[in-house]
């Protein structure tokens, strides 16, 4: 882990020294790098979650009963996480206002998601209450 964290840290920082070099002669070759060092960081990141994915299916073995819960705790981590990767890479290319709606977006699919939950704890709530 800590070995990739190095490799995936060198790769950003090699990534942004060639589009400092590129942004003197070409600003279009200076967005290309960017994007690919993010797409390459993004595939180790995927590597990762796979991996989380795994070890999270051996925690719900312990939580079988609630199977939607961790479905959903899926979910909204992949949104979370898709969501901040492309208005990092709109921000990265000028669009600054895509990016804010992309993370508008994101945080409105995160509140719809989590409404069965809500509803759960208010009905848990209600019943301790009365």
């Amino acid at each position: 882990m800590q070995m990739d964290m190095m490799k995936v840290s060198i790769l950003a920082i090699l990534g942004a020294l060639v589009g400092l070099i590129f942004r003197s002669q070409k600003q279009e070759y200076q967005i290309v790098v960017g994007m690919a060092a993010a797409m390459m960081i993004f595939g180790c990141t995927v590597a990762y979650m796979v991996q989380v994915k795994e070890q999270l299916s051996g925690l719900l073995a312990y939580a079988a009963s609630k199977k939607e819960y961790f479905a959903l705790l899926l979910k909204v981590t992949g949104i979370t996480w898709l969501c901040e990767f492309a208005a990092g890479i709109c921000k990265d290319c000028g669009f600054s206002a895509a990016a804010g709606q992309i993370e508008m977006f994101g945080k409105i699919a995160i509140l719809f998601m989590g409404m069965p939950v809500f509803l759960a704890l208010a009905e848990t709530i209600a019943g301790f209450a009365g």
